[in-house]
């Protein structure tokens, strides 16, 4: 798990406690768009089933619960409880926990006359062969052997140094509802005029530290609230504190 952190520069409306946007880097915004490749098994294991509302954790504890034998011969649950998260998306400035499994979790094995037919049982009776009269003679005893693949981006997308998804060298606007957009005093203009702020005296400056802990809080919060910035950063402030730049 990556110990890393970032910083954030907020644009505070003091008056009612509310972020007006945050003046970010790339490293922010490709987190931002890494959110968007999360598969839904991994937000679940991510946020617990305790956090999530509506029904889809009653979904995912009835897969948990579901014995495996009701399950197609090629499909197992992990792919789908515990998916495999793409490479960038476990990169350490995601600063999410990396909830991939490791290769050598579970191992299949076949039978050398049904190469077909495989188990995650070793030694088990292959079935076809007692279908055809073999008896129980012939066993799934061969381990699979897996092919090693490239990651199909490494040869269809051009080379960065920098990675991720967005351009470094420039500024962006992300405001509280995570809405993206380079920075310029257009924008700028734009969203103060959006939230009517005329009294340029209500706003402040705070520069704040964004890890992994605010990377499950703000993940959450963009599932369930329009307003994730000040859910994360400002709810302490609500609460009576002062904002201070």
């Amino acid at each position: 798990m990556s110990t890393s952190t970032m910083s954030l520069k907020l644009l505070i409306d003091s008056k009612h406690s509310k972020v007006v946007f945050a003046e970010a880097g790339k490293d922010f915004v490709d987190f931002l768009l890494n959110l968007l490749a999360l598969p839904l098994g991994t937000v679940i294991q991510l946020l617990t089933k305790s956090a999530m509302t509506g029904c889809v954790a009653n979904l995912y504890g009835s897969l948990e619960k579901l014995d495996e034998s009701y399950l197609q011969p090629n499909q197992n649950k992990d792919s789908l409880l515990k998916p495999t998260v793409a490479a960038q998306v476990t990169h350490p400035n995601f600063l999410l926990p990396d909830t991939n499994r490791k290769p050598e979790d579970k191992k299949l094995y076949y039978c050398s006359r049904h190469p077909g037919s495989v188990s995650h049982t070793r030694n088990s009776v292959c079935s076809r062969c007692s279908s055809d009269g073999y008896g129980s003679s012939y066993h799934l005893d061969q381990e699979v052997k897996f092919a090693v693949t490239k990651d199909s981006t490494s040869t269809n997308t051009p080379p960065s140094d920098q990675g991720g998804y967005v351009k470094g060298l420039v500024t962006y606007t992300v405001t509280d509802d995570l809405s993206v957009s380079p920075m310029s005093m257009v924008s700028v203009v734009g969203l103060l005029n959006k939230f009517n702020i005329k009294d340029f005296g209500v706003l402040k400056e705070k520069v704040v530290e964004f890890g992994i802990d605010e990377g499950i809080e703000l993940l959450k919060a963009s599932l369930f609230s329009k307003d994730a910035l000040t859910a994360v950063f400002l709810v302490k402030d609500r609460d009576g504190a002062p904002v201070s730049n």
